[in-house]
């Protein structure tokens, strides 16, 4: 049992900044043996709040692929987003199937998530998650015009198709060194599998990171 002197002690070293705490100590950094991109669609919402808050209290940082139209919506949330640490990337204005769209709607749908994007205050994206992952070589035109990396996933967690707590867990789980996970902003199931997320990545030395740009594989932050 720690006596009061002992308390002191520590105290005083936590205020002379000689004894790191909280997740983000080096002790916790040297731990991580790879870093992972979670990624969440279709926000920012309703259910933004919460989904960060699960996010914040797990230690886990993530990239918010927004739509327009919600970012212009909600620019508390996006804003919100930036404050808890997380990317916010560019899904499109109104989540079209951009295949099907003329040059003109696909650079429109783009430019104009840009724009909303900045106003709301999340900063100008880099990354770009093309509607239901469909792109082809006019896509990818109008994503270089404006910088964008095109970010597609390595593991679907299904969540937009009613996938359990559990099975979003499992998906998780299968994530290795560099690879990204899809998940959505909406469903409840994927907040309640954020706790389960986190302790499955600590158990396997893995970490939350950045999607980089330059190559579209999760870095560290």
């Amino acid at each position: 049992m720690a006596t009061p002197a002992t308390g002191l002690a520590v105290a005083a070293l936590v205020a002379a900044g000689t004894l790191a705490v909280g997740f983000n100590t080096p002790a916790r950094a040297a731990t991580c043996g790879g870093y992972v991109g979670l990624t969440f669609d279709d926000g920012p919402s309703g259910n933004t709040p919460a989904l960060l808050n699960a996010l914040k209290q797990n230690g886990l940082r993530a990239t918010m692929f927004n739509e327009g139209q919600y970012a212009a919506t909600y620019p508390a949330q996006v804003r919100a987003e930036v404050a808890a640490g997380m990317w916010v990337g560019n899904h499109s204005y109104t989540h079209p199937h951009l295949t099907q769209q003329t040059r003109a709607t696909i650079d429109s749908e783009i430019s104009r998530t840009q724009q909303a994007i900045a106003t709301a205050g999340g900063g100008t994206p880099r990354l770009f998650r093309p509607p239901y992952g469909e792109t082809n070589a006019t896509v990818k035109a109008a994503e270089a015009k404006y910088g964008l990396t095109e970010i597609i996933w390595d593991v679907d967690s299904q969540d937009w198709n009613g996938a359990s707590t559990d099975a979003i867990v499992t998906a998780a789980g299968r994530l290795t060194a560099g690879q990204v996970i899809l998940m959505h902003d909406w469903p409840a199931n994927t907040v309640a599998a954020i706790p389960r997320i986190a302790q499955g990545l600590t158990a396997r030395g893995l970490c939350a990171g950045m999607i980089s740009p330059q190559t579209g594989r999760a870095v560290a932050p």
